[in-house]
C-alpha cells in the first residue's frame, strides 16, 4: 500500500465527491463499509469567503471520521487560498482537494471545474496559492481533457505536480462527454506514468470487479468510486474482499433495509427530518434499484416526507420478501 498525503490509507478504495450525494450521512455509511477516504460535496470557494451559511454546512462535521477531504471549486487563486484557510480553521480536513474536473455547464461557464484544463498555468497557480496558505496536503481532480481532440491530461498533471500537488485524481472522460460514453483507462495510465505523486483513478467504477480491473490496467495507486456507490455502499466491502483475494461478501435484502434505515437516521440527525427526507428520496430509490420487483413501491418512495412514512414503506417492502437482483 502506497502512502497518500502523509498517511497510509486502510485500503485503495475512496468515496468520490459528488454534489448532492456525498453529504455527512452518506459518507458515514460508506466509511462503515470500508471506504478509506471520503470527500465532501464540492464547495464554492467564493461562497465560503462570503460567509454563506449553507455553503459552510457542506464542510466536514464535528467528530466526523478522518481521513476526509474538503473539495473546493473556483478559479481565482487568492479566493481559493482564503477559502482553504477558512476550511482549515472550521473543520480541519486531512487534506484539501481542488475540483478541476466538473463538466456541468453552469460550473464550466463560470471558469470553474474542468474549464481550468484550458489554462494549466492558472490551475498550477491555484495549487501554489493554496499550498502557501495552508499546512495540509493539496490534491486535484481533473479529466482526460476538454474535448476528444484536446486530451491534455498528461501536460496538465505535470503542471500540477510541479506546482506542489501532493496527489492527483484523473477521470478518464473528457469534459464534452459529461457522464456518457466510456472512461478512457489509457488516459489514467498515461498520467500515472508521467508523474511521481500518487494517482487516483476515476470513472466507470461500477462494481468491485471493475475497480480491480481499473487498478490493474492503469497502474493507479488508488481508485475513487462515485456512481457505483449510489444505492450500493457495500461496494467498498466487496472491493476490500477482492483485493485481499477473498470471495465477495454475501449481501441480503435484510442488510439493504438495515442500511436504508441507518442512512435515514443519520441524515435526519444531521439535518433534521424536514430537510433530510426530501433529499433522501433519490438515495432510497437507488437502494430500491437493487431489489427485484420493487418497481411498484418506487412512486411511494419518491414522495416520502417523514421518517414514519419511510419506516412504514420499508415494513411493507420487507413483507414482500423481494430478492436482490443478480
Amino acid at each position: 500500500m502506497r502512502e497518500f498525503c502523509g498517511f497510509l490509507p486502510e485500503n485503495r478504495f475512496f468515496l468520490a465527491p459528488m454534489a448532492g450525494v456525498t453529504d455527512e450521512a452518506f459518507r458515514g455509511i460508506c466509511t462503515g463499509f470500508g471506504a478509506a477516504v471520503t470527500y465532501t460535496e464540492m464547495v464554492s470557494a467564493k461562497a465560503l469567503t462570503y460567509d454563506d451559511r449553507k455553503t459552510a454546512g457542506l464542510l466536514l462535521g464535528d467528530g466526523e471520521r478522518r481521513p476526509a477531504a474538503v473539495q473546493l471549486f473556483g478559479h481565482e487563486p487568492d479566493v481559493m487560498a482564503e477559502a482553504a484557510r477558512r476550511v482549515l480553521s472550521q473543520c480541519h480536513p486531512t487534506f484539501i482537494d481542488i475540483n478541476m474536473g466538473c463538466p456541468v455547464p453552469k460550473i464550466v461557464h463560470n471558469g470553474d471545474g474542468s474549464a481550468l484544463m484550458a489554462d494549466p498555468a492558472l490551475a498550477a497557480a491555484i495549487v501554489t496559492a493554496i499550498k502557501k496558505a495552508v499546512p495540509v496536503p493539496v490534491t486535484a481532480k481533473f479529466r482526460a481533457g476538454l474535448t476528444e481532440d484536446n486530451r491534455n491530461c498528461v501536460e496538465f498533471a505535470k503542471a500540477l505536480e510541479s506546482a506542489g500537488a501532493d496527489a492527483l485524481c484523473i477521470h478518464g472522460r473528457t469534459r464534452t462527454q459529461l457522464y456518457s460514453g466510456k472512461s478512457d483507462r489509457a488516459m489514467v495510465a498515461a498520467v500515472k506514468s508521467a508523474v511521481s505523486v500518487p494517482v487516483i483513478a476515476s470513472g466507470d467504477a461500477w462494481s468491485a470487479g471493475d475497480c480491480m480491473e481499473i487498478l490493474s490496467e492503469t497502474g493507479a495507486d488508488f481508485i475513487m468510486i462515485a456512481r457505483g456507490a449510489e444505492g450500493n455502499p457495500m461496494i467498498f466491502a466487496d472491493c476490500i474482499a477482492l483485493d485481499a483475494g477473498n470471495p465477495l461478501p454475501k449481501h441480503t435484502p435484510e442488510e439493504l433495509f438495515a442500511v436504508m434505515r441507518e442512512h435515514v437516521r443519520l441524515a435526519c440527525e444531521k439535518k433534521g427530518e424536514k430537510r433530510a427526507m426530501p433529499e433522501l428520496r433519490k438515495h432510497m430509490l437507488w437502494y430500491l434499484n437493487r431489489l427485484a420487483g420493487a418497481k411498484p413501491f418506487k412512486t411511494k418512495m419518491a414522495m416520502i416526507s417523514t421518517q414514519e412514512e419511510f419506516l412504514s414503506l420499508c415494513a411493507q417492502l420487507e413483507e414482500e420478501n423481494l430478492p436482490l437482483k443478480e
